[in-house]
């Protein structure tokens, strides 16, 4: 039985050993304020990483990330839509953080790095679409410790879920109501920050676009930051991979097709790595082809498709808001630990009669 926390129209779900499960409704200072309360620990948390991740690496590297992450969002905060600024500051109120804390919260993300795999038709075993999103970051600083998935439903946007960490306003991996899914993997450009950050970009596709070719139109239009990279399905089994890259109009791969930046094209399959992982994943792809399930992709991204910094690894079934989702545990990788199975079709369902029955 899950302990319920609310907080206005936002839903705190607990469970012994389960991964926090936290509803964000209505305007953006309303989900800002829920945010705030209902994670108000993991906030706090999260601020203090940063803290101590900009004194690791001034002790390291002799680099200030407190003033990379300030040069980020000053140069990219005319680029972020202010229902996104407002509701970042109402969090950072509510939570008790200052707002440039939580403009620096909001900016880190820019620094992950991943890979991604989706696969539909003759890859799979059924021909549903199975998409894995890998990511590899700061493992051995117990991220993971601040796990939340978060189901966004702002005012007037389309629904959708987050899998991530508690204070995190914009979106690393992400599928909507809508049946979208998206991750992403992190390239080279650090710096050229004049642009909307990739978490806030994901975040407008997932509530905003429906399909890969409705996202496909905004990425095309938007102003892009420093290279990523992204992998794309939606549940009509549209695939697609994505080279977004600054000043640059993005260079896209439907599924099947090479593109410039893949060394091979796979039928019925779009992805993309890391070029230092790129030859193990395009080994498992030979070898898993035809057979790609749940199971088997959770097989195939295994290391060294996983670095040893894997802090999250996410399956994503589109057709049938599925998700299977792990983080990395105390000393192992995200890809070694149990899998959690997410419905989010029934999570939203759980919220609507919630709501309606709350006393």
């Amino acid at each position: 039985m899950a302990a319920e926390r609310w907080s206005g129209k936002g839903l705190r779900l607990d469970r012994d050993g389960a991964i926090p499960v936290v509803f964000l409704a209505g305007s953006p200072e309303e989900i800002g304020r829920q945010h705030g309360e209902l994670m108000k620990e993991e906030i706090i948390s999260l601020n203090a990483f940063l803290q101590m991740a900009s004194v690791q690496q001034m002790m390291t590297e002799k680099k200030n990330l407190f003033m990379g992450l300030d040069d980020l969002w000053k140069k990219a905060v005319p680029y972020i839509p202010e229902r996104y600024v407002t509701e970042m500051d109402a969090m950072g109120d509510v939570a008790g953080i200052s707002r440039e804390n939580g403009h620096r919260i909001a900016s880190f993300p820019e620094f992950f790095h991943c890979s991604g795999v989706a696969a539909r038709g003759k890859a799979t075993t059924n021909g549903q679409v199975v998409h894995v999103r890998v990511l590899d970051y700061m493992r051995e600083y117990n991220l993971q410790k601040l796990a939340a998935i978060q189901i966004f439903m702002p005012d007037g946007m389309i629904p959708w879920i987050s899998v991530g960490f508690g204070g995190l306003n914009g979106t690393i991996t992400a599928m909507n109501a809508n049946g979208l899914a998206i991750g992403e993997i992190g390239g080279r450009g650090e710096g050229n920050w004049d642009g909307i950050p990739m978490s806030f970009l994901m975040r407008r596709i997932a509530e905003e676009c429906s399909t890969v070719a409705e996202a496909l139109e905004l990425l095309k239009k938007a102003k892009l930051t420093c290279e990523f990279f992204y992998v794309l399905s939606d549940k009509s089994g549209n695939l697609a991979s994505v080279w977004a890259e600054y000043g640059k109009p993005p260079h896209i791969a439907m599924a099947g097709e090479k593109g410039d930046f893949l060394p091979e094209a796979f039928e019925d399959i779009a992805w993309y790595t890391r070029p230092s992982r790129m030859d193990a994943l395009r080994a498992r792809l030979h070898e898993y082809y035809g057979k790609i399930d749940v199971e088997t992709m959770k097989q195939l991204i295994k290391p060294p498709v996983a670095m040893d910094s894997n802090l999250q690894d996410v399956v994503f079934l589109p057709q049938t808001l599925e998700l299977h989702v792990t983080y990395a545990g105390v000393s192992t990788l995200a890809c070694d630990e149990p899998y959690s199975h997410v419905d989010f079709g029934k999570l939203l369902e759980y919220y609507r009669n919630a709501l309606k029955n709350r006393p």
